[in-house]
């Protein structure tokens, strides 16, 4: 059909749809219990607005087109996802799902102890005390033991943290 035939108002343009939190290149996405248990509620919560999307057709078509959109790439995580379970007993040493304390030895934030769980990419908040297994100090961190120190670039600088606790 000729361009002269088609009303411009019935061009709709594409939904933005903002990527998910970045994987590593070809890693896994690792994901502990409650971080699955929060990617299945996701996805039933945005059922839920595809099946309750409301107004006139073009605001229907709308909502579906974002809902479509940002089911497929929850969907990619979920499929995607691999399961770590916590080990049980008293950890020995910092790995995913852990909750490790630190305390920063040296840089703009030396003496300061701070305390994260390390989670899934979907799951981290470092408002909610949860940082992702890809993130700088968590990677410098895993492994480590109660009393070992780590190092990771923040910013240009390399900053040392002290592990004093997991839990």
């Amino acid at each position: 059909m000729s361009r002269g035939f088609v009303r411009e108002d019935d061009q709709e343009e594409a939904p933005c749809i903002p990527p998910r939190a970045p994987l590593p290149n070809g890693g896994p996405n690792y994901v502990p219990p409650r971080g699955l248990a929060q990617l299945h509620a996701e996805r039933a919560d945005l059922e839920r607005q595809r099946a309750e999307a409301a107004g006139s057709d073009y605001d229907r078509r709308r909502i579906h087109a974002e809902v479509d959109g940002r089911l497929a790439l929850l969907q990619e995580r979920i499929v995607t996802a691999r399961l770590v379970e916590p080990e049980p007993g008293a950890p020995t040493e910092v790995r995913f799902g852990h909750t490790v304390t630190f305390r920063f030895l040296d840089g703009p934030q030396r003496g300061k102890e701070h305390r994260f769980t390390i989670v899934g990419v979907d799951e981290a908040s470092v408002r909610e005390g949860r940082i992702a297994f890809t993130a700088p100090i968590a990677r410098a961190l895993i492994g480590r033991k109660v009393g070992e120190e780590a190092t990771f670039a923040q910013g240009a600088a390399q900053v040392r943290v002290a592990v004093l606790a997991i839990g």
